[in-house]
């Protein structure tokens, strides 16, 4: 999965050592997405050689590559982000499509002549949204 944004929080990175003896370190960051209504995303960066490629910065505009992940623990389920690559700018873009030619909009016909026999005007001082001042046959509710 993809999601592009601009980082707007490095959080302080975490260490340790696994049950088997080996360091670990993961790199947390926050990122806030481009939609029209942004959403903000915590993710991590797990192992120092990744954090090492993948670097960066507050206000950089990013396009993180990640897998999601949930697990069980004492009844209640955690979820975790973990990036595998995060590149710089906004790659999801594809190349600029040349714009269309445009139409000519096409001449709209004349207004057909007013029949004689049916009035087409109206009274200067009835308001046509006025339910009252009509002849009472609408079905409308209100």
């Amino acid at each position: 999965m993809e999601v592009v944004g601009k980082i707007i929080q490095v959080l302080p990175a975490q260490e340790g050592v696994g049950r088997n003896g080996n360091p670990w370190k993961v790199q947390p960051y926050v990122l806030e997405t481009l939609d029209q209504y942004p959403r903000k995303v915590h993710f991590e960066v797990f192992g120092e050689d990744r954090i090492k490629q993948n670097p960066c910065d507050i206000d950089q505009l990013v396009t993180v590559s990640f897998d999601i992940e949930s697990r069980e623990f004492n009844g209640r389920w955690y979820t975790s982000i973990r990036a595998w690559r995060i590149q710089q700018g906004d790659t999801t873009q594809t190349a600029a499509v040349p714009a269309a030619a445009p139409v000519a909009a096409a001449p709209m016909p004349a207004a057909p002549a007013a029949s004689a026999a049916a009035p087409t005007e109206t009274p200067a001082n009835v308001d046509p949204f006025d339910a009252s001042a009509g002849d009472g046959t609408s079905d409308l509710p209100f």
